[in-house]
């Protein structure tokens, strides 16, 4: 994206050094002012630093002596542009070839850099897609994220998980493609339930001709080439003609491919004959914040939306955030060939050149006036409205739960981050610990974590060794990064005043002082009773309200039944449980799922295959002498060794 000759700006030829001494005396529009002076009018990016070294903002520039100068003008800036210059302690500068290539460089370094007073995307997920691969002899199907290693076919993307496997759910009854991995497929030996069910052609087992399965793949290919009519038009000749023939159950199958096709193109909630390879991005602003609908129209149908919430300054007007919303979003993707916008972005021709240039043909960038194109606009802009005004209440009502939960712990201020931990096992059988992170803005799911339970000394079912697991995993982490962004103000342990007393340990050993680093810490447990034998039990009579918080050095107590916090918190205990639940069956599926013989070196499938045959289970190819495996065809003696010593400590 950015061409060989870029290159940091250095003192030089005509350009005066300045000393280390002479740099540091200066900051802000002096600073600026000086390095303006060594500056060339070129083309590139900019950075300005603070005295911590952290970067405030990134820009591009056609020159950069021009754009730079203007910050160390005296007036006519904003608040927050004189925020930024007083702040600015160092620059750092790279020339490119063309003002494009800064664009595309200035919309990297943001993503990767998040600077404080820039418009940073911060929902950047990797989008889903439908891969045709075509690294095997007989192409799969399948949905697909990330980047793109496989050979195949791309198509996409897809505004979700479920926008995918919708749409493969009848692809499969339309193609007959298979879905399974290349693993599965090499083991089959009759074919699975998706062929029982009209969803596979079989060709694991030959059920299929290897040139009519092509002919399939083809035709899919077709399909989401945006063909649907051509691929529609061509199967209701094929079934009249068998019909022609005769040949029933042939036209019927037939028959029933052109429903599904039918189905999939008439399923999709906004279908536009005029948009047919297409992005659509509507923003609406309010209140110092802005939601960017996305929607994505492949193959003439819709695929689907995602609501983007950019961060960006109060004073920023909806142009200038959806034209840096739409670098970043396309720093990692290819752009389609038509954009459409509900806004003209700022630096609208320079933005299509710079998508043209990543996609490698033209781009085309419009924003409708009217017709087809802009019904679908609006319906589009009233998504994000509604996006918004959802988004908004649920941060008045998050800030108000925040407050009202400072106020029952005696905090200074609302919590900016919490941390809830939990743990999940059966009888000590696949242990995992998990975190939740919630805050202003919700439950925050990209920094949810899961811990595997390592401790070989541990007795199983020992809750309070799991919780002191987790918490010094957690703990000598945060300490060790130092990172003020992770560092929790609540700590929330499911449990009562054993799990406490565990966490305080923990801390005790950490050297982690809790006053100190002003972190709360509570437990949540149910409220207990004693019985006239003397044992504790959970006090069914409280009903949902009896939740009992725990706080060091202070007796428990129960919080009103209509107390916000109380709800609060036991939001953040059930998504902590949830959390926790789900990573403990994926662990134990995993586990049951898992053959001893798939870690052995050298026995692929079809050595596994015939061992399994042979033998009948793992366990009896476990217990088998090597000379008993050499019995098995394709298996050597050094082979047999290996599997022997793999089930014996060798």
């Amino acid at each position: 994206m950015v061409s060989d000759d870029n290159e940091p700006l250095t003192a030089g030829p005509g350009m005066p050094d300045t000393t280390d001494s002479d740099v540091n005396q200066l900051c802000g529009a002096e600073l600026i002012a000086d390095e303006v002076s060594r500056l060339p009018a070129k083309p590139g990016v900019y950075r300005m630093m603070n005295e911590a070294g952290d970067v405030l903002y990134v820009g591009k520039a056609k020159s950069l002596k021009a754009r730079v100068s203007s910050y160390a003008k005296a007036g006519g800036h904003s608040n927050r542009i004189m925020r930024m210059i007083a702040e600015t302690r160092s620059m750092e500068f790279v020339v490119t070839a063309t003002e494009t290539e800064a664009l595309l460089l200035e919309a990297n370094l943001i993503k990767q850099l998040k600077p404080r007073y820039n418009v940073i995307l911060r929902d950047d997920k990797s989008f889903p897609y439908i891969l045709i691969a075509e690294d095997h002899e007989t192409p799969q199907m399948l949905k697909h994220r990330g980047g793109r290693k496989r050979k195949g076919a791309y198509y996409g993307p897809f505004a979700s998980a479920t926008a995918v496997n919708r749409t493969l759910n009848t692809l499969e009854k339309a193609f007959l493609l298979r879905t399974c991995t290349d693993s599965i497929f090499e083991n089959r030996t009759r074919p699975c339930l998706l062929h029982q069910i009209k969803r596979c052609s079989a060709p694991c087992v030959g059920l299929i001709a290897e040139a009519d399965y092509r002919v399939l793949v083809a035709e899919a290919k077709k399909f989401l080439d945006g063909d649907s009519q051509g691929v529609q038009r061509q199967l209701s000749t094929e079934m009249e003609e068998a019909a022609a023939a005769l040949e029933f159950e042939r036209a019927a199958k037939l028959r029933d491919r052109i429903r599904a096709l039918t189905y999939v193109q008439g399923s999709q909630d906004i279908n536009s004959e005029g948009v047919n390879e297409a992005d659509i991005f509507a923003i609406h602003s309010e209140g110092g914040q802005s939601c960017v609908q996305v929607f994505f129209f492949r193959a003439g149908q819709n695929w689907g939306n995602h609501a983007f919430f950019p961060k960006h300054d109060r004073e920023e007007e909806p142009p200038a955030i959806l034209s840096a919303f739409m670098a970043q979003f396309y720093d990692s993707r290819d752009p389609p060939a038509m954009i459409l916008t509900s806004e003209t972005p700022d630096q609208f021709e320079l933005l299509a050149q710079a998508l043209a240039l990543k996609a490698g043909r033209k781009v085309t960038l419009l924003t409708p006036q009217r017709g087809e194109k802009r019904s679908i606009m609006e319906q589009a802009v009233m998504n994000a409205r509604e996006a918004l005004s959802r988004r908004m209440a649920e941060s008045a009502s998050q800030l108000k739960s925040l407050a009202r939960l400072a106020e029952v712990l005696e905090m200074d201020q609302p919590p900016r981050r919490i941390e809830v931990y939990d743990n999940s096992h059966i009888s000590g059988a696949n242990a995992v610990g998990a975190m939740i992170v919630a805050g202003p803005d919700g439950f925050e799911k990209k920094h949810y974590r899961k811990y595997n339970i390592k401790s070989a000394d541990l007795t199983p079912g020992d809750d309070y060794a799991m919780m002191r697991e987790v918490l010094t995993r957690r703990f000598s982490r945060m300490m060790k990064e130092d990172d003020e962004a992770t560092r929790p103000d609540l700590v929330i342990i499911d449990g009562g005043k054993g799990q406490i007393s565990a966490a305080l340990g923990v801390f005790e050993e950490l050297g982690l002082n809790l006053q100190t680093e002003c972190i709360a810490l509570i437990g949540v447990a149910k409220p207990r009773r004693e019985t006239e034998s003397g044992e504790k039990r959970v006090d069914r009579t409280m009903g949902a309200v009896g939740e009992q918080i725990v706080t060091p050095g202070k007796d428990p107590f129960l919080l009103g039944p209509r107390d916000p916090a109380l709800f609060f918190i036991q939001r953040l205990r059930d998504e902590a449980h949830r959390f926790a639940i789900g990573a403990h069956r994926a662990k134990r599926a995993k586990a049951l799922g898992a053959n001893p013989i798939d870690d052995i070196p050298g026995v692929g499938p079809s050595k596994k295959r015939a061992l399994l045959n042979h033998f009948g289970s793992a366990k009896e190819i476990a217990s088998a002498k090597p000379e008993d495996l050499t019995a098995v065809e394709g298996v050597s003696q050094a082979l047999a060794q290996r599997i022997y010593d793999y089930f014996h400590g060798g």
